[in-house]
């Protein structure tokens, strides 16, 4: 099954009965939050879902693999997700 965001959109629209359009703004808005957030270098955390983390990688050397010339690699700023213990425990529950 594939949930994209129409689908989303449908569902929670069905779900909380509210029209599609009301659905399709707050599931914007939820994710304008989320950005904004973890642009600002803040967590988010979502129950039952994970956690949104906005991390610094730091700088490092690596290797090009092509031509095994090393090369400094700036600091980047990353999003770590860690999914929530009762989203894993339920896709385990499932099976395979």
């Amino acid at each position: 099954m594939l949930m994209n965001k129409p689908a989303l959109v449908a569902c929670l629209a069905e779900e909380m009965n509210l029209s599609k359009a009301d659905a399709s703004r707050a599931l914007d808005k939820v994710a304008d939050i989320v950005t904004n957030v973890i642009v600002q270098g803040g967590e988010v955390t979502l129950p039952g879902i994970g956690k949104f983390i906005s991390r610094t990688r730091p700088a490092q050397t690596v290797r090009n693999p092509a031509t095994g010339e090393r090369v400094h690699k700036e600091a980047t700023k990353v999003v770590k997700v860690r999914i929530a213990k009762t989203l894993r425990d339920r896709v385990a529950a499932s099976g395979a």
